[in-house]
């Protein structure tokens, strides 16, 4: 998906609008919001030092929050201003609106090198509506657009796509990168290629299956998704553990289509199990594992995959080329029930000799919390982006930029 970059422009001394995901979490502290998870603001650095370093003048935007098109002061972007700061060792200007004629003015008054962020975009009704004025009133602060925002690239919203409509559009490096290795690494990976897919419901990730079984030599299934599959293939019982009938017709049609392909579809073989669950309070009642192949009984549900089916998924990851995990294998929030995914995550970094991609969502913060994100070869910041990319989407955050 050879889309033109930064490095592909004459920038020095344009202004320079910047789509990026700088939605981090706040969290407010002695009457002060305070930033409590800086990685966002920090993949965003190599775009924003080159273009420093291109002596571009740089205006950044970014949405933080749900706000609604309604300003709120606890999810203004007035606290990332500083710490962006901080980080690159410069004054980052704050507009306190993303448009308008003050905000203008401060956009035109950047000499070569500097740096202004503005307000929440959110905060504009007309933001999540793709709204044809307010696209043009980004693009009029600026001569070139970038975008670098990936996880919001699945996203047609103002800032995202349309500003594209007034401006030349290309890439930031997180970008670019985020599209080498979720698409352009994908197209023909190292073999053999190991999909791990976890997550709550078979017909949320049954589009990125049907995908991925075009590609893969082996599918792992895990997390709640798992259940309806063990169903139809062991025949046990699922007591109260996530299922629905419906799921059957499609969990069938991922079955049939990798037997016809030739695809390994791995699932779970045993489990944890809990007679109580309340994810609210993190708290599981009496836990076990099941044996091999043995039904879950009346009353108890299963929260994580047991130590037999990471012994037969470890084995297909160890022997990979590429491996991309999306989804958990449990409800890994749970310390209790947390080990399946920990363990696997241990054994995705264990395989040194492969090309390992995290992609977005409650894997990465899986990774992270198991202290193993440096062992990965890339961590993708998308989730629903990651996702939509997977099942072969076309994403209108990275439709709108300049083909090389």
């Amino acid at each position: 998906m050879a889309k033109k970059t930064i490095h592909d422009l004459e920038l020095s001394g344009k202004r320079v609008l910047v789509r990026v995901d700088f939605n981090v979490p706040l969290e407010e502290k002695d009457g002060e919001m305070v930033i409590t998870d800086d990685t966002r603001i920090r993949m965003t650095l190599p775009t924003i030092q080159a273009l420093m370093e291109k002596g571009a003048r740089i205006i950044l935007c970014s949405h933080l929050g749900r706000p609604k098109g309604q300003r709120d002061p606890k999810q203004s972007l007035k606290p990332v201003a500083a710490a962006l700061g901080a980080l690159i060792g410069k004054t980052v200007g704050f507009a306190e609106s993303c448009v308008g004629a003050e905000t203008k003015a401060a956009a035109e008054a950047l000499q070569n090198g500097e740096v202004l962020l503005l307000e929440n975009v959110r905060f504009e009704a007309g933001e999540e509506k793709n709204d044809a004025e307010l696209a043009k009133q980004f693009a009029e602060l600026a001569e070139v657009f970038v975008n670098d925002a990936f996880g919001s690239a699945h996203r047609a919203h103002s800032s995202t796509a349309g500003v594209a409509s007034y401006l030349p559009a290309v890439s930031g490096l997180l970008m670019e990168k985020e599209l080498a290795y979720l698409h352009d690494e994908l197209e023909n990976p190292a073999r053999p290629f190991v999909v791990i897919l976890g997550g709550a419901k078979v017909s949320d990730k049954i589009e990125v299956i049907n995908r991925l079984l075009e590609k893969a030599d082996t599918i792992i299934i895990g997390g709640g998704m798992a259940y309806t599959f063990r169903k139809l293939v062991q025949g046990i019982t699922l007591g109260k553990s996530l299922y629905k009938p419906e799921w059957e017709p499609i969990a069938q049609a991922a079955l049939d289509k990798a037997k016809a392909r030739g695809v390994n579809l791995l699932i779970p073989v045993d489990a944890l199990i809990t007679d109580s669950f309340d994810f609210d309070t993190k708290q599981l009642g009496v836990t076990r594992y099941t044996g091999v192949n043995e039904d879950i009984p009346e009353g108890w549900e299963g929260v994580d995959i047991g130590p037999e089916s990471v012994k037969l998924f470890a084995e297909a990851v160890a022997g990979a080329k590429t491996v991309i995990w999306n989804g958990p294998m449990g409800v890994f929030e749970i310390k209790e029930a947390a080990k399946g995914t920990f363990d696997i995550a241990e054994v995705v970094a264990a395989n040194s000799g492969a090309t390992t991609i995290i992609g977005g969502g409650d894997s990465v913060k899986a990774v992270k919390k198991a202290k193993l994100a440096d062992k990965m070869t890339f961590i993708s910041t998308g989730g629903g982006a990651s996702l939509e990319l997977l099942e072969g989407k076309v994403l209108p955050g990275v439709a709108v930029l300049l083909d090389k």
